[in-house]
């Protein structure tokens, strides 16, 4: 028998033998649960982190080049990485040899 089969049994003889209480309230209680979980995914949270001169110089230019401000840029490419979202561009990186290979056939 399914592990779900056997917690709804677990919970069908547990309201048989009376051990269940009807809530008071239960509208108000819905709606006090549902303001909850809505709050909590609406908040956010502020986070310090550290960062090089260097990287910050750049976010700052890619943020303005895009018209938004930094901090908006980052919380909208973390965002885009936590969620899976976030791709990563194909880069060739080339090689000493290529490199060298590309100027003797230029030559």
């Amino acid at each position: 028998m399914s592990s779900k089969r056997l917690l709804e049994q677990e919970i069908l003889a547990s309201f048989d033998r009376g051990e269940w209480k009807p809530v008071r309230n239960q509208k108000g209680e819905i709606a006090r649960f549902q303001a909850a979980a809505k709050a909590t995914l609406l908040k956010n949270k502020r986070v310090n982190i550290r960062l090089s001169s260097r990287d910050l110089e750049g976010l700052q230019a890619k943020a303005a080049e895009e018209g938004v401000p930094y901090q908006t840029l980052m919380a909208s490419v973390l965002h885009k990485f936590v969620s899976g979202r976030l791709v990563e561009a194909q880069r060739r990186i080339a090689t000493r040899s290529s490199r060298t290979a590309r100027k003797r056939a230029a030559a």
